[in-house]
């Protein structure tokens, strides 16, 4: 395991995260680190490269909180931008395109096709790391939207809910529990 390029990447994401250019605020940071822990979780469940994946999930959103205009296709430019940054640290060519491909496929409002455990572990992890940021969800809805308490519970509900449909069939199950103890809470 490259701890050295975990170390820089987390690093290197809050530094980004930081910047008064990053129109998503500190609060991206907190979804990456999600992404990265059920990531981790996940690799280790379903026997996925652990390096792999969580590098890929320190990248996956790095087009997004470095430049709000790359956000529609954040997917596409995370993976260019992945590539440049890895081989600052010497990382191998052919793990480089693996950690691409995770990136390039990470979205689930876009149905693109996992083609490895490393990209599902990615994507899943992305989905279900909402459940982990809750508080991050309601300040977008109550304070960057300016809702009130009813329409910001339905609106944070409702991403739930989407983000939840988006896990592959295996983490549905085996993250139903945190599904309903959230929605518990949000009813």
């Amino acid at each position: 395991m490259r701890e050295d390029i975990l170390n820089g990447l987390q690093k290197e994401v809050y530094s980004r995260c930081q910047k008064e250019t990053n129109k998503f605020g500190m609060g991206c940071y907190y979804h990456i680190a999600a992404v990265v822990k059920n990531a981790e979780i996940l690799s280790e469940k379903y026997g996925a490269d652990r390096e792999i994946v969580m590098i890929a999930a320190w990248l996956h959103d790095i087009a997004s909180v470095t430049d709000y205009d790359l956000y529609e296709l954040h997917h596409i430019h995370g993976a260019e931008m992945a590539y440049g940054i890895l081989k600052e640290y010497n990382y191998d060519d052919k793990k480089i395109a693996l950690v691409q491909e995770c990136i390039k496929n990470h979205r689930g409002s876009i149905n693109l096709e996992k083609n490895s455990l490393e990209e599902l572990c990615v994507a899943d992890a992305d989905a279900i790391s909402h459940f982990d940021s809750v508080p991050s969800l309601l300040h977008l809805a109550y304070v960057k939207k300016g809702m009130d308490i009813e329409e910001g519970k339905e609106f944070v509900k409702a991403k739930l809910i989407r983000s939840f449909k988006k896990l592959s069939a295996d983490s549905k199950k085996y993250y139903q529990d945190k599904f309903e103890k959230v929605m518990e809470v949000l009813n």
